[in-house]
């Protein structure tokens, strides 16, 4: 069975396919340290939380180190920033690799295919993304998947364009990194990334209000509208000023990168992913610019995700895209090493017949 997996600054999420339907494995990015005790352990076993043991200690992953960290009023840490492995953080390779090995699992069959997502070359930023993918691609390899890494943007181009025959702009706007790939008939023709995502929105808002950056994360997730009024220095306020920020300082790249190939002359149409295009107004704050920035290439329409109610999920919500463009190439992929079926032998017609042979069926199981 192939997969598709988005290894992704906040989100590490798995897609596969079944009965039809693609289905998502996810975890948050995220670890927790506490002191271990056996109370403690046996309460994290009962609840089936994802953890590691180190010494005194203990680091719950995924989704529940937020829900602890609410609780015992503690910082969490990040194995990845800016789009890739932290270098800052001493424990990033084990967290990732407990949390990659619980959303993919083991393969069902040997040289399954795994299509997973890594960051382009950065345009203004040094950022190792070299590195970062290999040893994603090795963590995958370990656990027995044959791995092929894709651009984050053309994973989103794969996922959302089949219309456009993949020709198109995919954008992810993620918490660590913007993607932007630009493709032609599913051929990349321009691909970067900007060091800039929903984490610099929210550490440049705290640094202007001097509110706390979770702070920051929390209203931007739950009391926050891009093209709403809000008062003068208000944190809504600050936030909206980052998100025009950051469109405005994507897109001009993009027209530069544009301007130093020579496009088709084709229609492309756009695709925005990622988490931090959740935020209510982003699609119309996001075309508004986007018309603004005149691009030397013409825009047939922006494709529009859903809007997603908090507690609710969508198999179309943006931050899924990334690991169903994955899947969607692993499909690919595997479907072209798949061999081709023999031809079916002529049926054998009796010579003392001159009857078509009757169609083979099968027999109804009363």
């Amino acid at each position: 069975m192939a997969k598709g997996l988005d290894v992704g600054t906040m989100n590490i999420i798995c897609a596969t396919k079944g009965n039809g339907l693609i289905s998502f494995a996810q975890q948050r990015n995220a670890f927790l340290e506490m002191e271990s005790n056996e109370l403690t352990k046996q309460m994290l076993d009962n609840g089936k939380v994802l953890y590691t043991h180190k010494g005194n200690n203990l680091n719950v992953l995924g989704e529940d180190a937020f829900k602890f960290s609410n609780v015992f009023n503690k910082h969490i840490r990040r194995p990845m920033k800016q789009g890739i492995i932290s270098p800052d953080e001493k424990d990033s390779i084990p967290m990732i690799k407990v949390i990659i090995e619980r959303v993919l699992g083991v393969p069902d069959k040997k040289d399954e295919i795994l299509y997973v997502s890594v960051p382009a070359n950065p345009i203004d930023n040094q950022l190792n993304v070299l590195y970062h993918g290999k040893t994603v691609e090795a963590l995958a390899n370990k656990l027995g998947y044959v791995t092929y890494p894709i651009d984050e943007g053309l994973a989103v181009v794969y996922s959302e364009l089949s219309d456009s025959n993949f020709t198109g702009i995919g954008i992810s706007v993620g918490a660590g990194m913007t993607n932007v790939t630009v493709a032609y008939m599913a051929t990349p023709i321009v691909s970067f990334s900007i060091a800039r995502g929903g984490d610099w929105i929210d550490e440049q808002v705290a640094t202007a209000t001097g509110m706390a950056k979770e702070r920051i994360t929390s209203i931007k997730e739950t009391d926050f509208a891009l093209g709403s009024e809000y008062e003068i220095g208000s944190v809504q306020g600050a936030i909206a000023v980052y998100y025009d920020a950051l469109l405005t300082y994507v897109l001009q790249h993009l027209k530069r990168k544009l301007s130093e190939t020579a496009p088709p002359d084709a229609e492309f149409q756009v695709a925005i992913a990622g988490g931090s295009t959740r935020a209510r107004g982003f699609m119309e704050m996001f075309e508004k610019r986007l018309k603004e920035t005149n691009l030397p290439i013409r825009i047939s329409s922006v494709k529009k995700n859903r809007i997603v109610s908090p507690s609710g999920t969508d198999s179309r919500d943006p931050i899924y895209a990334i690991a169903r463009g994955c899947l969607i190439a692993a499909l690919s992929k595997e479907a072209s090493l798949a061999p081709s079926p023999e031809p079916s032998p002529e049926p054998h017609v009796s010579k003392f017949s001159a009857q078509k042979p009757e169609p083979v069926g099968i027999a109804n199981k009363s």
